[in-house]
């Protein structure tokens, strides 16, 4: 099992914000945390700026292009990683997986990597996995999962003298085998877990089995297992990730995007020739203008680029933190839902999973905003109306209202408020039911709260009720159970 490196202080659903200690250089990194992607031979941004400009706590470089350097290879031996680069956090190296899936071969063997990394000073290394491409046939996805398998004994094996060990979780898109990858990681005692192969479903905007996979390789995984997203690194999904339980994120896609003249946004990729205004506050482009960054020499506007998809992409980081810790990680990842369809249909995915959310969702937070209808679906509202059913009604007869008053020709009132359906009117003040709702519900949120009222109905069969609404929609109406006496409020100003 996992070593005791990895603490989580706070979650807010699956999201968390934790401690991972890195033995080897006496430090803990928070997370969520973002690893820039450094290449040693086209540094756009170096590992020292990296440090005292940006914050970074961590990074990752590709041990397969230092140990293939002619330029690196030896300076890396004689000086170790942190000398190289001018770094003092911790660093990340990758076993030339990916050099594997784009060119098909690997000149080295898992134990041999290890050994290189260990040589040059990595505080987390990776062995040799095979990343199966989405859609593979199942038989080729169990072959390398196999592969991958054998490659992880042989790192279980590996004394790193104290270095952490990535165990990388392949299984293309079979949840199933992603799941049992997991599993079997797990019990191998890793310390973080990457999962795998997730750049080409990133790149084709498939942030739905994204989630599918991650939730399937979460299920094989304890709870104190960092997990790392391969290649999750542009802000618009940090949310997301978080939300699925990630915990690390590498990026390239800064230097990446910026070699092509794309300006990275919470929102998507903007190309910088299309722009008429930066609409951004980070220190680049505050300081100059589109027309005036476009001017530039290619290499200096490709380091300003850069430098600007770093600033907005640390501050997505720390946004998604203070989310986290004030518990409206939901809000922001509705917010950033809403800027891509892709993400739209990944959240709705999401909260597919709501059991899951809710295992380690806060039972008390700051505030509950329904911003959509997918609102409706988040844990906070599973959770009440599981309770429910806990919650005996006093009386043989009892009022379910949206209003404020008492109606004397019934033993007991109970409020009704979309999305979460009836509850005691002493619970009002009580979090999530002091939720802000807009004037006009979506009708999820009727539909929701329809639910509820079933739910209360099934556990207390021997009691009489009647709902007064006014102006519920009839779709919602018509969810309730037959038994119930509908009543109609005749002011607007019991409306929920």
């Amino acid at each position: 099992m996992p070593r005791d490196l990895f603490e989580i202080d706070v979650h807010d659903g699956a999201g968390r914000i934790g401690q991972l200690t890195i033995p080897g250089r006496d430090l803990t990194v928070e997370t969520p945390a973002l690893l820039p992607v450094v290449n040693p031979h086209r540094q756009t941004v170096t590992p020292a700026r990296l440090e005292s400009t940006f914050g970074a706590e961590i990074l990752i470089t590709n041990a397969y292009i230092l140990y293939g350097s002619d330029e690196f290879r030896e300076r890396a031996l004689e000086e170790g990683l942190h000398r190289l680069y001018e770094f003092d956090g911790a660093i990340m190296t990758d076993s030339g997986s990916f050099q594997l899936a784009e060119y098909g071969s690997l000149s080295v063997e898992t134990t041999e990597i290890l050994e290189f990394q260990r040589r040059i000073g990595s505080d987390i290394a990776t062995p040799v996995d095979i990343p199966t491409p989405p859609d593979a046939p199942r038989e080729r996805a169990e072959a390398d999962l196999a592969t991958t398998d054998r490659a992880l004994v042989d790192a279980e094996a590996f004394d790193g003298d104290g270095m952490l060990l990535n165990g990388p979780l392949q299984g293309s898109t079979y949840a199933d085998l992603r799941r049992r990858a997991a599993s079997q990681a797990y019990r191998r005692g890793f310390d973080v877990y990457p999962v795998g192969a997730m750049v080409p479903l990133l790149t084709a905007y498939r942030y739905a089995d994204v989630v599918e996979m991650v939730l399937a390789a979460k299920q094989g995984l304890g709870t104190d297992a960092p997990v790392h997203l391969f290649g999750a690194g542009h802000p618009m999904m940090f949310a997301l990730a978080v939300a699925l339980g990630c915990d690390l994120f590498d990026s390239a896609a800064y230097a990446l995007y910026a070699r092509d003249d794309r300006y990275l946004t919470v929102r998507g990729t903007e190309r910088l020739a299309e722009l008429s205004h930066l609409p951004c506050s980070c220190p680049i482009c505050v300081a100059t203008t589109a027309a005036e960054l476009r001017a530039h020499e290619p290499t200096d506007r490709t380091r300003m680029l850069a430098e600007h998809n770093l600033y907005v992409s640390y501050e997505e980081i720390r946004r998604v933190k203070l989310a986290i810790r004030q518990g409206n990680l939901f809000e922001l990842l509705e917010a950033r839902a809403r800027g891509h369809p892709a993400l739209l249909d990944a959240y709705r995915h999401l909260l597919d999973h709501e059991t899951v959310l809710e295992r380690s969702d806060p039972a008390t937070k700051g505030s509950f905003f329904q911003l959509s209808a997918e609102s409706s679906r988040r844990p906070e509202v599973r959770r009440h109306q599981d309770r429910l059913s806990r919650l005996a009604v006093q009386g043989e007869s009892c009022l379910l209202t949206a209003g404020s008053g008492h109606s004397e020709t019934h033993d007991s009132t109970w409020r009704l408020l979309p999305p979460f359906g009836p509850f005691p009117r002493a619970l009002s003040e009580v979090y999530p039911l002091v939720a802000e709702t807009p004037e006009r519900l979506s009708l999820a949120a009727f539909e929701s709260a329809a639910d509820g009222v079933t739910r209360l109905v099934e556990a207390n069969p021997e009691v009489r009720f009647s709902l007064a609404h006014h102006r519920w929609p009839a779709a919602a109406l018509d969810r309730l159970p037959e038994s119930i006496e509908i009543l109609t409020h005749e002011s607007p100003d019991d409306e929920p």
